[in-house]
């Protein structure tokens, strides 16, 4: 019992002195690739959890890079569409002929990621320190609940992936940079997006995924830096911890997209809005009572 006791304190002040634990790696990976894909909002879960179990934020840069395993595995699920739609786009360059809607699709997917990179390099400092209170993840996880159910409701579902346009594209990226609210979900807000513009489910998740790409393998990357050296208000996490926490997510998040797909084909979002509003309102409470701190 005192070994036990030992290890949660020893993990706990390694925690509070801003040095991430193999514990905290591991249950944050796992939480990462299980909320990942579903709109529930990954980053709001992983403030959630790391506040409630270790009273410390784990950081933005930490979950940018173990992202990269949640990411690896869309690329892995979807690499017969990569591969298409990329040598598509690059046959297109040199050849009107070969302007196909493969190659429209490239050019989709990197218009449509533009907004997020923009905003995200612009505001930075905020989305790493102030939207991080997690009175802001606990309203959002509810009131962007409302927002599943309206697109379920008005959304006519009846386009097809062959009438995906840039316009199209352009609302689901504008979409996506609400992701960097932790608590409205990337999936959620551009499957939302989507739903709106009258796409159906399936085109709208499968090009969310495809839009997500660009977005997460450059934050990953760019937060590598910060996520090591515990800078940028995060806590600092060893390579070790880094590769394990990515390998910890590719495996769950490849399970997840695959459940997902399944899943959109026959069930509405709000299903999901379910879900978040009880979390959201909980967490709510345990502010309000003291139990969780917002900063």
């Amino acid at each position: 019992m005192n070994d036990l006791t030992t290890l949660a304190q020893s993990t706990t002040d390694a925690a509070s002195a801003g040095e991430m634990t193999w514990l905290q790696t591991i249950v944050l990976s796992i939480v990462q690739g299980l909320t990942e894909f579903l709109p529930v909002s990954s980053s709001g879960h992983l403030r959630i959890v790391s506040e409630l179990f270790w009273g410390v934020d784990a950081g933005a840069s930490f979950t940018a890079v173990v992202q990269l395993g949640t990411e690896l595995a869309v690329l892995v699920f979807f690499a017969k569409d990569i591969w298409r739609i990329m040598t598509a786009w690059f046959r297109g360059l040199f050849n009107k002929q070969a302007r196909n809607f493969d190659y429209r699709m490239g050019w989709m997917v990197i218009v449509g990621s533009i907004p997020i990179g923009v905003i995200g390099l612009l505001f930075q400092d905020m989305i790493r320190d102030g939207l991080r209170n997690l009175w802001i993840t606990a309203s959002v996880l509810v009131l962007f609940s409302f927002v599943f159910i309206i697109a379920e409701k008005v959304g006519k579902k009846e386009r097809d992936f062959e009438d995906l346009t840039m316009k199209d594209a352009l609302i689901m990226g504008f979409a996506q940079c609400l992701a960097l609210i932790p608590g409205v979900s990337r999936s959620g807000g551009t499957i939302s997006a989507g739903l709106f513009t009258g796409l159906n489910r399936e085109v709208a998740t499968r090009f969310s995924f495809l839009l997500a790409i660009p977005a997460v393998l450059a934050s990953g990357l760019y937060s590598l830096p910060d996520a090591l050296s515990g800078e940028a208000g995060g806590q600092m996490a060893s390579i070790p911890m880094l590769l394990v926490g990515i390998l910890i997510c590719f495996v769950l998040g490849y399970a997840c997209i695959a459940w997902l797909l399944k899943f959109v084909s026959n069930h509405s979002f709000a299903w999901f809005a379910a879900y978040r509003i009880p979390v959201g309102l909980l967490v709510m409470l345990l502010l309000a009572t003291g139990v969780l701190s917002p900063m």
